[in-house]
């Protein structure tokens, strides 16, 4: 239990300074409803070219090695989450240069993200523990094509651990989110 204090308030710590609301020049404020796993999101700026991510929803992912057992072929965990990303956008004003749009937050990112799996609904495996987290950098593009249809992606590496002092690292995870931005 340790830890999973250690890495929220860590979390907290790198992310409370750029909570503060500041007028926002480049990034907007945005609801989703995401498909893929299905969420309802909101995007809210935390300064001139950071936002902050909050998606609740039910989805659907794999087992982390040290947290699950038993199964075997094709491992999947249903079950509630809460993703919580801090992403900071570089590459607006160069988009823009080009005439390309930045609507939604349409631009390249780095973040933090804090990702946390509640009691499975549907699993073919054994978890260690009902409530899992992974927090990591990431890398990703974030993209609105048309009026409303939106696409994000994103990738790098993960420290998962869970309520029991389990826990271990993925060099590499990927996130792949299609939707619909709300309003604008």
């Amino acid at each position: 239990m340790n830890k999973t204090l250690f890495c929220i308030l860590l979390y907290a710590i790198l992310t409370s300074n750029q909570l503060q609301s500041q007028e926002a020049r480049n990034v907007e404020k945005v609801w989703r409803i995401n498909f893929l796993n299905p969420s309802g999101e909101l995007e809210s700026p935390t300064g001139n070219n950071s936002t902050f991510s909050t998606k609740l929803g039910v989805g659907f992912g794999g087992g982390y090695p040290e947290l699950t057992y038993g199964g075997s072929g094709f491992i999947y965990i249903f079950a509630p989450f809460l993703d919580l990303q801090h992403k900071w956008y570089y590459n607006f004003e160069k988009r823009e240069e080009k005439g390309k749009n930045t609507i939604g937050n349409s631009g390249n990112y780095f973040s933090l993200r804090l990702l946390t799996r509640g009691p499975s609904i549907e699993e073919n495996v054994y978890r260690t523990s009902d409530f899992d987290f992974a927090i990591g950098p990431t890398w990703g593009i974030q993209r609105r094509y048309g009026k409303r249809f939106h696409l994000l992606f994103d990738i790098g590496a993960q420290y998962y651990f869970d309520t029991e002092g389990n826990g271990g690292i993925l060099p590499i995870t990927a996130q792949l989110n299609l939707g619909i931005d709300l309003g604008n």
